[in-house]
Parts: structure tokens; C-alpha cells; sequence
């Protein structure tokens, strides 16, 4: 009897379903041809998607726009099914999504991890947008009912970078669908599988309805046209400085809103009496996760005058101990760089600091695009590595003397997006009430995330928290509305 050959079955991320394509109402072939998607660590081809032209994005604005009115009709229930079957894919699918988010950034296998637990939570945290009040009674001194009632926004862009892809991709879809809205999602082109692909297909498998989520991959010329379309409402964008300076300016040009989330230069305090193996622990922890490619990361390390000597001896032999390699192939702590521009900036950050007197005391070199873990110090606030936001696995030490003058140092960039103290609670309590941050961690590093909390920075680091919880949700994506009602027509002096 002849064995009968099976196929195997279709996954979620079937190469077949996307391979050079869009999605916009449909998944059909882009008009500025394709974009291949490489792996950082080998350079190898992952796979390509199709490339938007301006042309696609303005047919997915009017299309977005002509879904989300019958979208916004239906009733919380719908929605939020919608949501929550869209987290229980993320979960379900976690293994093959996160095998695509360790080749397409180089991630180490707990990271990816991260990434998909975290989706999960943003879509169950969504969920419960839709039956959140949505709007408040008011007071009148006239004979009638006054409300203030939230509204869908309309069209939502969301532009992601590519070092958390799905995270900061998901965090502003999930709750923007959720309260009624439909989404240009354009992805970095360099991670537009992890940052696009996936939430389009979980999206498509938890039943969304056409035309509410419209994938757009592409450059520069991509993104002003999700930020220009007509039809845009609101736009939620994280990623450089300047670029979020260039978003905004269009925003306030064209009289859309801007949800920025941008750079850091995070700085963490070490005060005199912290544990300095847990110290030390959460310091690497802080610059080194995923190469140091993170907004959050720790750039800045203060450290009391009485332990600096020894908190940066700990750091480096801790920095010489810690694996760099492929994270698809081998059990490693840290992977690639994600490109060569990106690998070149990190290596000139840190040899002009060394040529504007600081030392390297642990890392400054590289192999490949594996860049060693790095510890430097005797810097000064003018030292390129401590002035730059450098997006590698870095770490610059600086040592202070009094709470002041840590406070002083801490304030003393543009960024403003995270804090971190480590020691006495006491100290720590009045030391973070003068720091201007976005987020203030005390003894944990400055690296952290959760669904259902405020996100967002000050100063250079963007323009407040846009996403994170139902209050920031709902004031993001949707438009306050006052709404009237009176038992008769009223009577006027005319």
C-alpha cells in the first residue's frame, strides 16, 4: 500500500501569503516594488514585502476611512471579540512570531519572548477600551442635559521602528481599533515582517473586517504620505528625535495630532548604600538587553563617589563575561547590531569619546556586527557617549558626590524619557520628585514596559504619554465632543 503524501499545514506567517505584498483591503502587490528584509546577524534575505508608493497610501486613507464609519457602529462587544481573539493569536502563534523577531532584530529568545507576551497584553488590554465610560455629564446653567462624550478620532497612522517592532507597533493598533478606529500601520522596512506582517495576519485570522487595517511598508517618502493623507486624524510615532521634529512640524502644519515617542539618554542613579552585585546586575541589564538598541536603555550611570571604583570594576568584568553572537544559531546574551550605518555610529560614539579623554575599560570593539558590551568612564558631560542618545550596548559612568549634583547631572540632558534610582527608598523619594522624566523606577534599572501604564517622555524624548492604560488610550485616540439635549426646542430673542 503507497504511504499518501500530506501537505504541511499553512502557518500564520505562510511566506506565501505575503511575499512581496501589501495589505490594504486585500494583500496585493505594492506599487513601489519590493523590500527585502534581511537578517542583521548573517545578512542573509528573510524574506520581502511590497513597497508602498504615496499612491497606495492615499487609496488606503480613503479606503480607512470609508471602513472605520460602519467599524465605529458596531456595538463593544464586537470590538472587543475582535481584541481579545486577536491576544489569544499572539499567544497561540508565540513560537513561530518570535522565531521571526529573533531573526529579523537580532533578539535573544527571551526578548522575542517579551515581544509576544506583551502584544498578547495590549490586545486584552484593549478589549476593555470599548466598554470603558466614554464621557462625562456637565454641569449647565441652562435648562437642558450637557455631556462630553469621546469619539472615534478616524483615521490613525502609526509608524514603528524596528527594535521593539511589535511592541511599539501594537501598542497604538490595539487600542486604536479598539475604540472604533481604522490604521495605516507603516513598519521600519527593516523589520516590516514582525512590525507589520504579523499584526496584519492576526488581525486578517481574529476577524477583523477589511479595510480597517491597511499595511504599508516603505521609506521616507511612505511615511510622510501616512502623515499627510487627508484623511488622517491622528498620528502616533516612535522613533528618532528628529525624525518626531520633522512628524511634528507636518502635524502642526496640517493640523493633526501627534503622539510622539521619541529618544532617551536615560540616567540612572547609584546611591552610596545600594547592594552592589544587584547594583552591577541591574546595570548591564539596563544598557546591554538587546544590544543597547532600546529608547529606554540605560546611557547615563551615576555612581556615589565612595563605590564608583568598584561599581565599574564589577560592571566590566561583568561586560567581558557576557556571550555576543547569533541568537538563531547559539545561546548568547547579546546579538547583532541591526545594520552597518547603525554599527558604524556606535564604534565613532564611543572612539571620539576616547579621543575626548574618556577610557574604555571594558568592550570598544566589535566583530562584525557584534559589538562587545562596553564600560566607560572618565568622562565628562561633554563626552560624546555621554551627551549622545547612542543606541548600543554602552555604558558610561560618571561619578557625583552629593544628591544635587546627581540631580544636576540627571537633568542635565535634553531627554526625558526614563530614570532609574537604585538605594536607600528614603533618598530615592526626593532625589526622583526633581527629575524630569516621563518614568522614574526606583531600585529597578530604567528599562521597563507594561500594557496597562503610562508611556511616553518629556523634552527631547517626545511630547508626554500617548499610549499605556485607558486614560491615555481613550485621550489619544479618540476626539472629545459636547453634546447637548434639551426636552423642547429652545426659544431664542430672534
Amino acid at each position: 500500500m503507497t504511504e499518501q503524501m500530506t501537505e504541511a499545514p499553512m502557518t500564520l506567517l505562510d511566506t506565501t501569503t505575503w511575499t512581496g505584498k501589501i495589505h490594504s483591503t486585500s494583500w496585493r502587490d505594492g506599487s513601489d516594488g519590493a523590500i527585502t528584509v534581511r537578517e542583521p546577524a548573517t545578512g542573509e534575505t528573510l524574506g520581502t514585502v511590497g513597497g508602498a508608493s504615496r499612491e497606495d497610501v492615499l487609496a488606503a486613507s480613503r479606503a480607512a476611512s470609508a471602513a472605520q464609519k460602519e467599524w465605529a457602529a458596531r456595538s463593544p462587544r464586537e470590538r472587543a471579540a475582535v481584541l481579545r481573539r486577536a491576544g489569544q493569536l499572539f499567544e497561540e502563534h508565540a513560537e513561530e512570531i518570535g522565531s521571526w523577531i529573533i531573526s529579523e532584530t537580532g533578539a535573544i529568545p527571551p526578548k522575542a519572548g517579551l515581544e509576544t507576551t506583551i502584544a498578547a497584553d495590549e490586545c486584552y488590554e484593549a478589549a476593555g477600551l470599548p466598554t470603558h465610560p466614554q464621557g462625562e455629564v456637565l454641569a449647565t446653567n441652562d435648562d437642558r442635559w450637557s455631556q462630553a462624550r469621546r469619539r472615534p478620532a478616524g483615521v490613525v497612522s502609526v509608524i514603528a521602528p524596528f527594535n521593539f517592532p511589535l511592541i511599539l507597533s501594537i501598542r497604538a493598533v490595539a487600542p486604536a481599533l479598539a475604540l472604533g478606529n481604522a490604521v495605516l500601520l507603516k513598519p521600519d522596512p527593516r523589520t516590516s515582517v514582525s512590525g507589520g506582517v504579523v499584526l496584519a495576519r492576526i488581525f486578517e485570522e481574529a476577524g477583523l473586517p477589511e479595510g480597517l487595517l491597511h499595511l504599508l511598508p516603505g521609506g521616507r517618502e511612505t511615511g510622510s504620505a501616512v502623515v499627510e493623507a487627508p484623511e488622517v486624524r491622528v498620528v502616533a510615532f516612535t522613533g528618532s528625535t528628529e525624525a518626531g521634529r520633522s512628524i511634528g512640524e507636518s502635524c502642526a502644519r496640517l493640523l493633526k495630532r501627534p503622539h510622539l515617542e521619541l529618544g532617551g539618554n536615560n540616567a540612572m542613579i547609584v546611591l552610596p548604600d545600594a547592594d552592589l552585585d544587584l547594583a552591577v546586575s541591574a546595570a548591564a541589564f539596563g544598557s546591554f538587553l538587546h544590544q543597547g538598541q532600546i529608547c529606554m536603555t540605560t546611557g547615563r550611570h551615576l555612581v556615589h563617589e565612595d563605590i564608583h571604583d568598584e561599581y565599574v570594576q564589577r560592571l566590566a568584568e561583568k561586560a567581558e563575561t557576557l556571550p555576543v553572537g547569533d541568537p538563531a544559531r547559539e545561546q548568547v546574551a547579546l546579538g547583532p547590531i541591526i545594520d552597518e550605518n547603525q554599527l558604524k555610529r556606535v564604534d565613532s560614539i564611543v572612539q571620539e569619546t576616547v579621543l575626548h579623554g574618556g577610557r574604555v575599560v571594558a568592550g570598544g570593539i566589535h566583530d562584525g556586527p557584534f559589538y562587545r558590551p562596553t564600560v566607560l568612564t572618565d568622562l565628562t558631560e561633554e563626552s560624546p557617549a555621554w551627551a549622545q542618545e547612542i543606541f548600543g550596548p554602552v555604558a558610561p559612568v560618571m561619578r557625583f558626590r552629593t544628591e544635587e549634583e546627581a540631580i544636576s547631572l540627571a537633568n542635565g540632558s535634553a531627554y526625558g524619557l526614563s530614570a532609574s534610582i537604585l538605594g536607600d527608598v528614603g533618598a530615592a523619594m526626593r532625589i526622583a520628585d526633581q527629575l524630569a522624566s516621563g518614568k522614574i523606577h526606583i531600585n529597578e534599572q530604567t528599562v521597563s514596559d507594561e500594557a496597562y501604564a503610562p508611556f511616553g517622555g518629556v523634552g527631547d524624548s517626545g511630547n508626554g504619554s500617548r499610549v499605556g492604560g485607558a486614560a491615555a488610550n481613550i485621550e489619544s485616540f479618540t476626539e472629545l465632543q459636547w453634546l447637548t439635549l434639551r426636552p423642547e426646542i429652545a426659544q431664542y430673542p430672534f
